[in-house]
């Protein structure tokens, strides 16, 4: 970072403005002072690590799916392939509004008293809304509990910002939404399209693939971990 601060200020054409960047320019508005750096390599280790946990069980999640329909499993290798990456995206997709890795986001308080579907809500109650539920609503979506990325390409959801309608809320909302939402996504094709690419994987003799969740836990955990065989292609 002391490098990066006495560099000079007249970057080249293609540089990348960073997250560190950001937080180096900071100022604090009580007394505009920047930054002391354990407080940026703090913030910078929380936004790399905070997703870990979820990133790596929304890949198993879709992993258990591609294992269970191998049909999926095909169609995708194939899109691969063929550089056609929609599918890859629409898997993804399905399987974050299928199996949220969490389940209640954080809770918002009511800023004033306010009557919701005939519920009143008083002044400062703490809201929590449950983020699996949104995916899992027929009204909204067609057989939900189904695995069927085709969903969306069709254009029935593209927005996962929420930005113009909510019918999945994995990353949350609106300008308080994860802010790791990208780098989530981006992870998650990577994994899912060098693991089908690379190594086929189909199920145990006798397994169906247990889709279950266990129970009262904070996450979304598998009930059974997933087990495969692969082979190489």
């Amino acid at each position: 970072m002391e490098s990066k601060q006495e560099e000079d200020s007249n970057e080249p054409l293609d540089y990348v403005l960073s997250y560190v960047d950001t937080l180096l320019d900071l100022k604090l508005p009580e007394d505009n002072t920047k930054l002391e750096e354990r407080a940026i390599i703090s913030l910078s280790s929380e936004f790399l690590v905070a997703g870990a946990d979820t990133t790596a069980l929304a890949l198993q999640w879709i992993m258990a799916n591609l294992v269970k329909y191998p049909r999926i499993q095909a169609k995708l290798f194939q899109g691969i392939c063929g550089q056609k990456i929609s599918y890859l995206k629409a898997i993804v997709l399905e399987g974050l509004s299928r199996h949220p890795p969490l389940h209640l986001p954080f809770p918002r308080s009511v800023i004033q008293e306010v009557v919701l579907n005939g519920y009143v809500m008083p002044k400062n109650a703490m809201v929590y809304f449950m983020r699996a539920d949104i995916g899992w609503n027929p009204e909204v979506w067609e057989d939900p509990m189904e695995f069927r990325p085709e969903r969306f390409l069709t254009g029935e959801v593209s927005d996962i910002s929420g930005s113009r309608e909510i019918k999945m809320m994995t990353f949350g909302a609106g300008r308080r939404m994860c802010p790791g939402f990208g780098l989530a996504m981006l992870h998650l094709e990577y994994f899912v399209a060098n693991l089908v690419w690379k190594v086929a994987r189909r199920a145990v003799d006798g397994d169906d693939i247990d889709l279950s969740e266990k129970d009262l836990e904070f996450m979304s955990v598998m009930k059974n971990p997933l087990q495969a065989l692969i082979s190489l292609g």
